[in-house]
């Protein structure tokens, strides 16, 4: 199975790569961790917010890969424990579903990515940094994944 992470914004620091790369080289071979980052739109002080939302809507829209199951991290979502993402994990992979993370811009995601979504989650009350939540979300998913196998940090 497959679980990406599409993001707005490219660019990340040294050390986002290289977290994401220690869970990603910890997963087993059967889960793919992949991070699809698409451009941030140039903003100025003149930037039509609502308009550059929907361009980073519609752009994540079209990297979603077709039969995805779609997850939306938002401020308002259901807040997910690790507990409750390793649930979600083992469902996936009995299911055989792939799925689609969709992390927004600055100003949060778009109402066309909002309405696609299956489920809306928050990591946090707080709102977290973008670069952070790509090494979090690898983090909690390899973490999921040793909850799931009874590896002996949770037994």
């Amino acid at each position: 199975m497959r679980v990406s992470l599409i993001c707005i914004g490219t660019k990340m620091p040294a050390w986002v790569e290289e977290g994401v790369a220690e869970y990603r080289k910890r997963l087993p071979a059967e889960i793919q961790f992949d991070i699809k980052e698409l451009p941030l739109p140039k903003r100025g002080k003149n930037t039509d917010i609502r308009r550059a939302i929907s361009q980073e809507g519609e752009a994540m829209i079209a990297a979603i890969p077709a039969g995805d199951r779609v997850i939306a991290l938002d401020v308002l979502g259901k807040a997910v424990s690790t507990h409750g993402l390793a649930e979600a994990l083992a469902n996936w992979q009995m299911d055989g579903d792939n799925v689609s993370i969709l992390v927004g811009g600055p100003d949060g995601l778009s109402a066309k990515c909002l309405s696609l979504a299956r489920q809306k989650w928050s990591l946090s009350a707080m709102t977290l940094p973008h670069p952070l939540v790509r090494v979090l979300f690898a983090e909690q998913l390899y973490r999921a994944w040793t909850i799931n196998n009874n590896h002996p940090y949770h037994r």
